[in-house]
């Protein structure tokens, strides 16, 4: 998750938000956006697709490759 999570935080910097103000646009609890961008990777699918969904992207499940 440490990509994703990267990822949210690089945009969500980009854009000039606060992780406050991102988890309250997007909809999510801080505390969720906290872990989520420290690499929490016990995070929920559906939440991190709610964040990606704040610029217009979307995790797909899938096997990881070795």
């Amino acid at each position: 998750m440490s990509i994703i999570g990267d990822y949210i935080k690089q945009e969500r910097k980009r854009v000039g938000l606060t992780q406050e103000e991102f988890a309250i646009r997007s909809g999510l609890g801080l505390r969720f956006v906290r872990e989520l961008e420290q690499g929490k990777e016990t995070v929920r699918l559906d939440k991190v697709n709610q964040a990606l969904a704040m610029f217009g992207k979307e995790a797909v499940p899938g096997e990881k490759e070795e």
